[in-house]
């Protein structure tokens, strides 16, 4: 039987929200042990003077709990 956590982070990028998406699991992956999925709860975009200038997604991670 394994016992698992979530937990919620938000990560951006200026290019995209699959690249926000991608560094916010990388980066999660290297603080937590036994990622093992992530879903996206919110996407957002900052604006500028009218023009998109960084993608931010809400994402909720699942990590396995270990002895």
């Amino acid at each position: 039987m394994s016992v698992a956590r979530v937990t919620e982070i938000t990560s951006s990028s200026k290019v995209s929200f699959q690249d926000a998406l991608e560094k916010g699991v990388e980066r999660a992956n290297k603080t937590l042990k036994n990622v093992r999925g992530a879903w996206v709860q919110e996407q957002k975009v900052e604006v500028e003077d009218g023009r998109i200038v960084a993608y931010r997604v809400n994402m909720k991670v699942t990590f396995v709990l270990t002895d």
